[in-house]
């Protein structure tokens, strides 16, 4: 028998407190000046980064541990080979196949979010909460990934996932700790409710975020899909920053929050699990809402969610504030005093500030030789600080994962790279 939608009621929040309708306005205003001063050539680049970081802390939220590091050379592999008969592995034959899938499986997961950040900047980013946009999130994830990684056992289960599609036999349904989940053959009604609450088209920003924050949880309640959902629920709030209007370009996401929580260490890092767990709970009573589920633990949810979100975009527009990234610039070539001329710093300051710079403007920048400074665009090179999309184009900034730590302090952790 099919379950009813009204189990995972309220789905949205009747009444709104005035802590989280601060919380609400507050990150409103502060993501409409993240990244409002970074050329856009350069804030390309750092969203580069940024899908990155939010891949590792998606995958660290998973217990999966991938090196940044890692992480970039296997984007730079994807690129050059073209994704095609798992070349993206060459050059790490010395990892044991279980890494070698994990870090094929966060280039998927870069890819996915690439693409999201690509149909937003060009207005044509689908409705999120839409059936047919989740199921196209899990698919473009899972449909490059060896067939190994679709094998779900264990529990009495043995299948093989397919891709984009939801639950749907009693072999698909799941427990996750304490909670079960709708099952299987309910999935497909939760998720017309789901589209039907979440949608976003022609509403209002705050309205919008106060949605984003309850359809994180409920989307994780359903846990439409075999596997995946954590993956696909992190991307989804990340379509839906875009589609309020809040997703600055790519310059943030909530992942890193999610990881971290509030808290410093162990306590921060189990906020995010123990929250979603904690608004699965039943209504406590009739001061509790009118729903299935507790309406004071969805607030509690909400408000915990949003300031994750105002946190990360403090946080990365402090990271990003042009003086401080050009002094963070300068004092990384001062570290390597025995390959570069001071002077470097110059140069690339200034592709920090104007996007890229022509190879023809770069001896007066540097105030050098044509061959002087032919030699240190070279080395810039080759250190990965700098590229061009051909061998006469133009030089813009790029960001290696040696320097990251050097140039984006707390991006990561330390232990990371």
């Amino acid at each position: 028998m099919v379950e009813d939608p009204f189990r995972m009621e309220p789905m949205k929040l009747p009444v709104i407190g005035e802590e989280l309708t601060d919380a609400i306005a507050d990150l409103s205003a502060s993501v409409a000046t993240l990244g409002q001063a970074l050329h856009p050539a350069t804030a390309r680049g750092l969203a580069d980064l940024v899908r990155v970081m939010n891949c590792y802390y998606s995958n660290l939220i998973e217990g999966h541990n991938t090196r940044p590091r890692d992480i970039m050379t296997a984007l730079k592999l994807d690129a050059k080979e073209g994704g095609q008969d798992g070349k993206v592995l060459v050059g790490m034959e010395d990892r044991d196949g279980a890494y070698r899938n994990l870090v094929l499986e966060a280039v998927a997961h870069i890819r996915v979010q690439e693409n999201i950040d690509r149909m937003a900047a060009a207005g044509v980013l689908p409705e999120p909460a839409s059936a047919d946009f989740v199921k196209g999130v899990h698919q473009d994830f899972y449909s490059g990934l060896p067939r190994d990684m679709l094998h779900i056992t264990g529990a009495g289960r043995d299948f093989y996932m397919v891709p984009g599609e939801f639950r749907s036999q009693e072999m698909h349904d799941v427990q996750v700790g304490a909670h079960i989940p709708p099952a299987s053959d309910s999935v497909e009604a939760f998720m017309q409710r789901f589209a039907e609450v979440y949608r976003l088209e022609g509403g209002r920003m705050g309205g919008g975020i106060l949605s984003m924050a309850a359809a994180h949880h409920r989307f994780a309640f359903i846990h439409p899909f075999a596997d995946g959902n954590g993956r696909v629920v992190r991307l989804l709030s990340h379509s839906m920053a875009h589609k309020i209007g809040i997703g600055a370009h790519g310059l943030w996401s909530v992942s890193r929050g999610l990881a971290r929580g509030h808290d410093v260490g162990l306590e921060g890092r189990g906020e995010y699990k123990r929250l979603l767990a904690r608004a699965d709970m039943p209504r406590q009573g009739d001061l509790d809402g009118r729903g299935s589920l507790s309406q004071r633990a969805l607030a509690e949810w909400c408000l915990w969610f949003v300031k994750v979100c105002l946190d990360q975009v403090t946080f990365m527009a402090s990271l990003f504030d042009l003086n401080t990234l050009a002094d963070r610039l300068r004092r990384y070539v001062r570290l390597h005093d025995d390959k570069l001329p001071a002077v470097a710093g110059d140069l690339l300051v200034e592709m920090l500030m104007r996007g890229e710079i022509e190879r023809g403007e770069i001896p007066r920048i540097l105030q050098m030789p044509e061959r002087s400074a032919r030699r240190v665009t070279a080395m810039l090179a080759v250190m990965d600080l700098i590229e061009a999309e051909s061998s006469r184009g133009a030089f813009h900034l790029t960001f290696p994962a040696v320097a990251l730590e050097d140039l984006f302090p707390r991006l990561f952790p330390a232990a990371a790279a």
